[in-house]
């Protein structure tokens, strides 16, 4: 017998916290949806951690499977494919687009936090597109295909430099110059100000300000709370210091520390 939607619900949110709530209920939609009309529905972009809870979700579905891409393997941002299990997905059925940003290079430097204020200042919503890429002076991201008119229309400048878009094959993606460097350590807890200051080895007090300032996003949302938890997935931005995600919680020691494996790019710049 089926267990009813309320109480399936209650029983997977309670592995979570209470502000994911919402996006629980979303991603129960899409398995309801995949199950009563049995077809794939794809989702817009997923960070890491809307993943990890999708995943979660639907593999705990009989006769269901997913799968992601976001243009390269490792890519922050990717779209999910949630689908019956006698289907045999193609990559096309991700609808991605990689878009090139077409500007004067011997004159105008552009930036990947130009690029991203650009397309949110436009009003355009953060899960329709995916990773910004840059390599030497090449610019790149990921888009909803459906999407290719209205971003070409809208998007004329970055920042004061008059630009254009191009689509391009994903065959044409480039390899971004920074890479994530992994680390297995031990926490005292979950908090984000204890977990920013073992990632960037800058000191509590700091770090209390820097959240309590604005300049941290959660998943690239701002939070403005330092003993707030990380899970697994959890993204962080830390401005003038890096990026880093919580990769994986492996247990405790023997003194009740976390076991934990972490990611992070750093500014050369403290």
């Amino acid at each position: 017998m089926r267990v009813s939607k309320l109480t399936d619900l209650e029983n997977i949110t309670q592995h979570f916290r209470p502000d994911e709530a919402n996006f629980i209920e979303q991603v129960q939609g899409w398995v309801r949806q995949v199950a009563d009309e049995y077809r794939p529905v794809l989702t817009h972009f997923l960070n890491p951690r809307q993943r990890f809870i999708a995943q979660t979700i639907v593999n705990r579905e009989d006769g269901m499977r997913q799968a992601s891409r976001g243009g390269l393997p490792n890519a922050e941002m990717q779209r999910m494919l949630i689908y019956p299990d006698y289907y045999v997905f193609v990559e096309a059925d991700f609808h991605l687009q990689l878009m090139e940003i077409v500007y004067p290079t011997k004159f105008a430097d552009i930036h990947h936090n130009q690029i991203l204020g650009t397309l949110v200042n436009q009003g355009i919503e953060r899960n329709v597109f995916g990773d910004i890429l840059g390599a030497n002076e090449t610019w790149q991201f990921l888009i909803e295909d459906k999407m290719v008119d209205y971003f070409s229309l809208q998007v004329d400048r970055i920042g004061n430099i008059k630009v254009h878009l191009m689509p391009h094959a994903m065959a044409d993606i480039v390899q971004p110059e920074v890479d994530w460097v992994q680390t297995q350590t031990t926490i005292a807890s979950l908090r984000i100000d204890v977990i920013i200051s073992t990632a960037f080895n800058i000191s509590r007090s700091r770090v209390k300000t820097l959240v309590e300032g604005g300049a941290v996003r959660l998943n690239w949302t701002e939070i403005i709370k330092p003993d707030y938890e990380l899970a697994t997935g959890d993204m962080l931005s830390v401005r003038g210091f890096g990026r880093m995600r919580l990769v994986e919680l492996e247990g405790t020691t023997k003194k009740d520390k976390l076991r934990v494996v972490m990611e992070t790019i750093q500014n050369n710049k403290k």
